[in-house]
């Protein structure tokens, strides 16, 4: 017998999954910070024996790694999975134990190339309890298919399709364990039922909108439209997944820095991230900062707009210790791993040291409909389901670092999307380049005439 620990990562939309049958444990496609995890099965006598993977992620850095140096846990993967480090390869019908419980290998290609889904089995003769899908069938929906590149998209799709078929092929009161679920980039199009995490087989068979399609050419054709951009960041996870990522064996430590540290930091290159609220940002920020607040959406609006790679410095809330891990973790489970520090004391010390801060004027939605006539407005919303507000001009954040350059410069812009985040990050990438902007922070489009 066996029991199945389901833990989400609610800012990326996925989902892992800690197998147990006596005192042995798999752990299912791992986040990069499973070290509380891994020291809570080391207090209860559990062994993990395996790290395994569905496929190569795109969308986080896998923590497979991570195991294996905790815990001396074999990495498993698919047979085709392209892995520049030592691993178990497991091809269709091969088999790994974890106490009495068998795990089979199930090729399911279609979310990439090499995906594989994985059947658990307390009898090696009988049916399958659960079968961990990763991107292939997801909770009304499946994985995407174009995250390998136009070139692979129908030949994946196809592949998808045959993959989705085959598992609903499995009995009706099997659970379906997947990864990817809402909030995450790696689905093809909104998942349906709220927000489950998991499922059965039955009861996607009955209402899963992706098994509607009559044919592969109908599922080809259905899946070839209406897929909204990945994160730019998405096409560096990959790469680092298949060489296997650095193992940090636990957060690091921020270096804090003085005023003068940080400004000697700007000057070279590194960004400013400022996680305070939007009202406190606007009052007063250090130049060049971006306004990223800390919540569960930090790290995947930072890489909206800040390029992988750039080296960071922080603000963050107080208390500045509790925040500080939060951040970390987030950047650090997609890859930004080059943080310089925090700024020591944050606003109030660069403002005792005598450097000068930044602000910018904010409004709320009713000021601007009754302005929008008169104001120029920028749109930073990622889509636009009512058509857009006429008259204003349409710019996605994540495109907006590209193109701040072509803006006005003898009006102030008024930025807004639906909530007033992303307008006020907008605000904050407008300021930095010296454009007076105000931001919408509460409210948004809806409020607007269309």
């Amino acid at each position: 017998m066996h029991e199945i620990e389901v833990m989400t990562t609610a800012s990326l939309g996925d989902t892992s999954y800690l197998l147990v049958s006596g005192d042995e444990a798999a752990l299912v496609d791992p986040q990069r910070d499973s070290w509380e995890l891994l020291e809570r099965c080391a207090d209860a006598g559990v062994r993990i024996r395996y790290a395994l993977e569905t496929h190569v992620h795109n969308d986080y850095v896998s923590g497979a790694l991570e195991v294996r140096a905790a815990t001396g846990a074999t990495v498993a993967g698919p047979a085709r999975a392209p892995y520049a480090f030592a691993h178990l390869a497991l091809a269709e019908d091969d088999e790994i134990t974890v106490g009495d419980v068998t795990v089979r290998a199930m090729e399911t290609p279609g979310h990439t190339a090499e995906h594989t889904a994985y059947l658990v089995l307390d009898d090696p003769e009988g049916p399958p309890a659960a079968v961990f899908t990763g991107g292939s069938l997801l909770v009304g929906g499946a994985g995407r298919t174009d995250l390998s590149g136009a070139a692979h998209t129908e030949e994946l799709a196809r592949a998808q399709y045959r993959s989705l078929h085959r598992l609903t092929r499995l009995p009706d009161a099997t659970r379906v364990l997947p990864t990817h679920g809402a909030g995450s980039s790696c689905t093809a199009g909104p998942v349906t039922r709220g927000h489950a995490r998991t499922t059965t087989v039955g009861d996607e068979r009955r209402a899963n909108p992706a098994l509607t399609p009559r044919d592969e050419t109908a599922y080809v054709a259905a899946r070839a439209t209406g897929l909204p951009p990945y994160p730019a960041y998405y096409r560096h996870m990959a790469p680092l997944n298949r060489a296997g990522p650095a193992v940090l064996g636990g957060v690091p430590v921020a270096r804090r820095l003085s005023p003068a540290m940080v400004a000697g930091l700007a000057g070279e290159g590194a960004q400013i991230v400022d996680g305070r609220g939007r009202a406190a940002f606007a009052a007063g920020h250090v130049p060049g900062a971006l306004c990223e607040e800390l919540d569960e959406r930090f790290a995947s609006l930072v890489a909206e707009v800040v390029p992988f790679g750039t080296r960071l410095v922080l603000v963050l809330p107080a208390p500045e210790e509790a925040c500080e891990a939060e951040a970390l973790v987030q950047l650090l489970r997609i890859g930004y791993e080059n943080v310089a520090g925090v700024l020591e004391g944050g606003t109030d010390a660069w403002a005792a040291a005598g450097r000068p801060l930044r602000s910018f004027r904010t409004a709320d939605a009713a000021e601007l409909a009754a302005r929008l006539d008169e104001v120029p407005a920028l749109d930073v919303r990622p889509a636009r389901p009512d058509g857009g507000v006429p008259g204003t001009l349409a710019i996605p954040l994540a495109d907006l670092p590209a193109h701040v350059g072509a803006l006005p410069r003898d009006r102030e812009i008024w930025t807004f999307c639906d909530t007033g985040r992303r307008a006020t990050i907008a605000a904050s990438l407008l300021d930095r380049a010296g454009i007076r902007v105000r931001a919408v922070t509460h409210g948004g489009a809806a409020a607007l005439p269309h």
